[in-house]
């Protein structure tokens, strides 16, 4: 799956005044993704920093350190494109003050008049009803808030990089790492849990009861980013539940976004050998249904991944052109976040989906796997779904339009090309079992 700067690029050393530095076996952060590897590999393939001279090569522990090794100013450091190696070595904290300690909702709400108890007041639905979005002094309070964390706990990363984990223990929290408008990332063998949004908002129009909807996705790949390559890393909620955060107006209160979400013109990604487990909502690919600027665009790997334990956006698509295949699934019948669906079929969506094992601990209408998101199209082969009963192969899409009135027909237009060896489907449990996730590269 990798090739080492040793083996590909010795020609070119020289030429980069790297001729003294030689890659020890395993030195992560001198890899680069392999040809064909997905769609992370299309043009001139997906590097990150390997080009790093000496001085870019960083080992980092902290929040402070990791926004110096990226280049010095969080509110710049989307635009530094210095080829550059960050080793992340121990547990990072992204939601600490400068000073490195932890802090918590009322460290940002601190100054702005934001007050949870009035808020819950002002905009009870009986009172304010579930026709009109929420206004007024308490919102914009809370909005003030919730943008002084984001300025707190959002990490922006620049073209030209590799973020590594050292051992199998690495691990960064409590932020968002965001990739905007830059090109050439790789991210190798981090455990991600997922950010807090500690001022998620009342939307009463959002469904027919209302929603409470939060920011921070925990990696955000957007704004016509290109070549991002998100590997042997592990995401997912950690101890901070959906359930543990409880209800008000009888809604969950979300303090939880997206865990790997690819937008707004992004284009190229590979992700590959990653574990998701324990989330709501994982992998949005995809802006919005108006968004007719990414046609073309959101073209993306998803291999090898372990979900196990999630209820949607498996990934959820629109527009892209995106390969699916060779994916376990597991999900367990008494996990407190209950299945709703795998892949969901948005607008214009071309989803091209092979091999790939469900496994359930309970029985699953197999028309449940798909999701109708207004897409028409979504190719399907060598599923297998296990349930109670041993694995069987099912025709996803034939389920689909068995079990729902809207036909889905398997016409994409499209066939991928970028790919190394695509695995039979009933090898795909142990092998993904084995090597997905930290601390499992090879």
């Amino acid at each position: 799956m990798k090739k080492t700067i040793s083996t590909i690029l010795a020609a070119s050393l020289f030429s980069f005044g790297l001729s003294s530095v030689s890659a020890a076996p395993h030195d992560l952060g001198k890899e680069v993704l392999q040809p064909k590897d997905g769609w992370a590999s299309f043009g001139n393939g997906t590097t990150g920093g390997y080009k790093a001279d000496k001085n870019h090569i960083f080992t980092v522990t902290n929040k402070n350190e990791l926004i110096q090794a990226l280049g010095g100013d969080n509110k710049s450091n989307g635009k530094n494109d210095t080829p550059k190696i960050i080793y992340v070595k121990g547990t990072i904290e992204l939601n600490v003050d400068e000073n490195n300690h932890p802090v918590g909702p009322e460290y940002y709400a601190a100054g702005t008049g934001y007050d949870f108890d009035e808020y819950l007041k002002a905009y009870n639905p009986e009172d304010w009803g579930y026709e009109k979005e929420v206004e007024g002094g308490l919102e914009d309070a809370r909005a003030e808030a919730q943008k002084k964390q984001k300025e707190q706990i959002v990490i922006n990363v620049g073209s030209n990089t590799s973020i590594i984990g050292i051992g199998d223990d690495a691990k960064i929290i409590g932020g968002s790492l965001i990739m905007s408008g830059v090109k050439n990332i790789i991210i190798r063998n981090i455990e991600f849990e997922a950010p807090r949004d500690f001022f998620p908002q009342w939307d009463p129009t959002d469904g027919d009861y209302g929603e409470w909807n939060s920011e921070y996705d925990n990696v955000s790949i957007t704004n016509n980013t290109e070549n991002v390559w998100i590997d042997h890393s592990s995401f997912t909620d950690g101890e901070n539940t959906d359930a543990s955060f409880g209800k008000y107006f009888g809604r969950t209160y979300q303090q939880h976004d997206g865990l790997l979400d690819v937008t707004n013109g992004a284009n190229y990604v590979t992700i590959s050998y990653n574990q998701f487990e324990d989330h709501d909502k994982v992998m949005l690919i995809g802006s919005s249904d108006s968004k007719t600027t990414d046609r073309d665009k959101l073209k993306v790997t998803i291999h090898h991944n372990y979900f196990k334990d999630l209820t949607q956006r498996l990934p959820r698509v629109r527009y892209g052109q995106v390969h699916v295949y060779n994916n376990y699934y597991e999900f367990t019948n008494d996990s407190d976040y209950p299945f709703d669906y795998a892949f969901g079929v948005g607008v214009e969506s071309k989803i091209y989906a092979e091999n790939n094992y469900f496994n359930f601990d309970y029985d699953v209408d197999p028309s449940r796997i798909i999701h109708y998101w207004k897409g028409t199209s979504i190719y399907e082969d060598g599923s297998f779904i296990n349930g109670s009963n041993k694995a069987s192969k099912v025709d996803l899409v034939a389920a689909h339009n068995q079990g729902n009135d809207v036909q889905l027909n398997e016409n994409v237009g499209w066939t991928p090309s970028l790919y190394t060896k695509i695995h039979p489907t009933q090898a795909v449990p142990a092998l993904v079992k084995a090597k997905a996730g930290v601390g499992k590269i090879d």
